[in-house]
Formats: structure tokens, C-alpha cells, sequence
């Protein structure tokens, strides 16, 4: 059991997670996160290695990886309206997706992990990769892996906060759990002019309105249904008077899928079939297609020993099956080239406010997190046994 272990540290985990949340910092620029981590992991004894920028991993125990774990260190540009005495102090910035609590599970358990090697050895090694830029596309993970953070890795696993499910419990789901995510911008020019003479322009709003419905539909036929794909539009905008022909206008939103492949396929389609609709109009497209991340599917076996590790530390109702996501997470990077999987933890108090991810008013439970070490550091001692 890992609880007699936690005991201790947990008082001073909470007020690093506490610190994190005050001082949260956007992609990329997660430097004093760094150093934080850096000067507490050496304070123990270990021997973190920073990555380029920011970011670092860590290496507990000796011998052979058993598995890596993944947590994300980024966060997010929103005005926290917590309210909380240890709110943000960097204005319109904030942990409003847990990030927080990812980065202090994971250094939770590497201080575990290294005091039950110091007490006897592990038998093998655990790598903790404290990822940056989870929050941008393509994501900070394939930076990470350019890194080297992969090699010698057989599996790895991560944790998401979700206020959906109670605190206490995980969540867990073999395969896609989380959508693949493109961003797509598509920008439309023609000539101008009044709308009783549409046949002398390029009917540009027209042309607009045809890719914004038919997008989405030719897909629905053109990709396996039970991929998931979803084009759904955020931003459409052209023209400023109702009896004028706008020169040009502008639309963006997103394409997401729970299959990869079909990921791969409908992206290349959806490129085609913009041009196709749009070209009997006779406007200009200039149609920005950023593919963001395949989603992330996890594994049989990586799941399982989530699950029971959740079991043995939390309880036989600790588990609960999640839903699947169409959000998108670049720990899927990492999926593409080892197996692993990601859990989701529960930080809803059992019958208090309700909160959801993005939001300046998202709130966790911190029982959560020592919940959180618990498991993954059960989860990574159940992969030592294999080795």
C-alpha cells in the first residue's frame, strides 16, 4: 500500500499545488515551474534533467524503465474567478484544467517512489516526464519525444482531472477515451458588390453558408459514422451592410475523431472537399488546415493495471467507467509510438457545486490529489513486478 508512504509529504504536496495555482504559466513559458520542480526533486536526492526550455524528467530507482508517467505543466489564458486565498497572481492566467494537480501527482510520486527505493530497492526504474505546452497545438509532447523522454520505454500512463466524476474514484475506458483535433481557418475573397446583382460578384456570404453545412455533411458519407467525425464551426464572419456583397469573409472551427486512421483519411478529404464546394461560386479559398492530435487510445493492458491499482489503494468502487471525450490531448503523441493509458480523476466533492475544465471558476477537491499519487504510484510498482 503507498497510503503509509503519502502520510507525510501530503501536507507539503498540497501547498506545492497551492503555490503551482498562484503562479500558473502559459506553454512554453512554464520557467519558474521548472525551477520549482527541479530544486524539490534535487532537495530529495534525485537527479532531474531539464529539458530545452522547460520542462524535465526524472529517473526513480535503478535498472531497467518498467514504465514512464506523464504529467502536464502548462496552463491556461483565462481570469481566474476562484476566489480562493492562493488564487492566480498572474492576471489572465490561470490552472483552470488541473494542470496544477497533474504536475504535484507526479512529483508526488517520484518523493514516494524514491523513499520506498531508498528503504529497498525497486528493482527497476520509473521515468516521470513533467511535460510543458499540453495547452497548444500539435502540444509540447512531440517536443518530448525529439527530446529522447521516450527511450528505452516500454509503456506510459497519465492522469486528467475531471469534475465530472467524484473525488475518490477514477476513471478508466479501453480505446479512444479523447478526440483527435484539427483547427481549421478557411478565408474566402471575391468581388465585391449589391446584393440585386449577386450574378456580377462572387457571392461570397453564399458561398460561406454552403461550406459551413455542407462540410459537415459530406463527411458524415464520406468517413466510417463510427469514427466520430465532427466539424463544428466557432467563427463565421463576412460583410456590414445588408444590401452589399462582402469582398471577403472569414470562418474557423474544428474537425474532431475518435479513430486515428480515420483521423488521417478525413482530414486529407476535408481539404478537398472545401475547395469543391466552394469552387462554383468563384471565389478565392485560402484554407488553413492545422492538424492538431490523433486521439489518444488506450490500451487493454495499461488500463487494467490502472484499474487495479485504484482497486487496491481506493477500494473496490473506486473505478467507474468514463465517457469517451472529443476534447483533444497530445499525451496521444506519446500513445503513437508505446503503449499506455490515461485515467481520469475524480475532483467533484460528492454532492457540492458542479465545475467543468476551462472555466475561470473550476475548483478541485484536493483530496483528489493524494488519491491521484496513490494510484499512480501503485500503477507503476504493479510494472516493476514484470521486469
Amino acid at each position: 500500500m503507498v497510503g503509509p508512504w503519502l502520510e507525510e509529504l501530503l501536507p507539503d504536496l498540497i501547498e506545492f499545488r497551492r503555490d503551482l495555482h498562484a503562479h500558473p504559466e502559459l506553454s512554453f513559458k512554464e520557467f519558474r515551474t521548472t525551477d520549482k520542480l527541479v530544486e524539490r526533486l534535487e532537495a530529495a536526492g534525485l537527479k532531474p534533467r531539464r529539458l530545452e526550455g522547460t520542462g524535465l524528467t526524472v529517473d526513480v530507482g535503478e535498472g531497467p524503465i518498467s514504465t514512464a508517467l506523464r504529467g502536464d505543466i502548462d496552463a491556461l489564458p483565462i481570469i481566474e474567478e476562484t476566489g480562493l486565498p492562493f488564487a492566480s497572481k498572474n492576471h489572465g492566467v490561470t490552472h483552470a484544467c488541473g494542470h496544477d494537480v497533474h504536475t504535484t501527482t507526479m512529483l508526488g510520486v517520484a518523493l514516494v517512489l524514491h523513499g520506498m527505493h531508498q528503504a529497498k530497492p525497486l528493482g527497476g526504474t520509473v521515468r516521470i516526464i513533467f511535460q510543458p505546452a499540453e495547452e497548444t497545438m500539435p502540444g509540447g509532447a512531440l517536443s518530448c519525444i525529439d527530446q529522447g523522454v521516450l527511450d528505452g520505454v516500454p509503456r506510459i500512463m497519465a492522469l486528467h482531472c475531471d469534475p465530472r466524476i467524484n473525488v475518490g474514484q477514477v476513471g478508466t475506458r479501453i480505446g479512444a477515451i479523447t478526440s483527435a483535433s484539427d483547427t481549421i481557418k478557411i478565408e474566402l475573397t471575391g468581388r465585391g458588390g449589391h446584393t440585386s446583382r449577386p450574378h456580377l460578384t462572387e457571392d461570397l456570404v453564399f458561398a460561406l453558408s454552403q461550406i459551413a453545412v455542407n462540410v459537415p455533411a459530406v463527411l458524415s458519407r464520406r468517413v466510417d459514422v463510427r469514427s466520430g467525425v465532427s466539424v463544428v464551426w466557432g467563427q463565421i464572419s463576412a460583410g456590414s451592410a445588408p444590401n452589399a456583397i462582402p469582398a471577403n469573409g472569414y470562418m474557423a472551427g474544428t474537425m474532431r475523431c475518435l479513430d486515428r486512421d480515420a483521423w488521417h483519411d478525413a482530414g486529407e478529404l476535408l481539404d478537398e472537399v472545401v475547395r469543391e464546394i466552394a469552387a462554383p461560386y468563384g471565389v478565392d479559398v485560402h484554407l488553413e488546415h492545422t492538424r492538431g492530435v490523433p486521439p489518444v487510445v488506450n490500451s487493454e493492458d495499461e488500463t487494467a493495471i490502472i484499474e487495479a491499482a485504484a482497486r487496491a489503494e481506493l477500494g473496490e468502487h473506486a473505478v467507474v467507467l468514463t465517457p469517451q471525450s472529443m476534447g483533444g490531448e497530445d499525451f496521444a503523441w506519446f500513445l503513437a509510438d508505446i503503449p499506455g493509458a490515461m485515467m481520469r480523476l475524480g475532483t467533484h466533492t460528492p454532492g457540492g457545486e458542479e465545475y467543468d475544465l476551462h472555466r475561470g471558476d473550476f475548483i478541485v477537491d484536493e483530496r483528489a490529489l493524494g488519491y491521484a499519487v496513490r494510484v499512480l504510484a501503485a500503477a507503476a510498482l504493479r510494472t516493476l513486478r514484470d521486469l
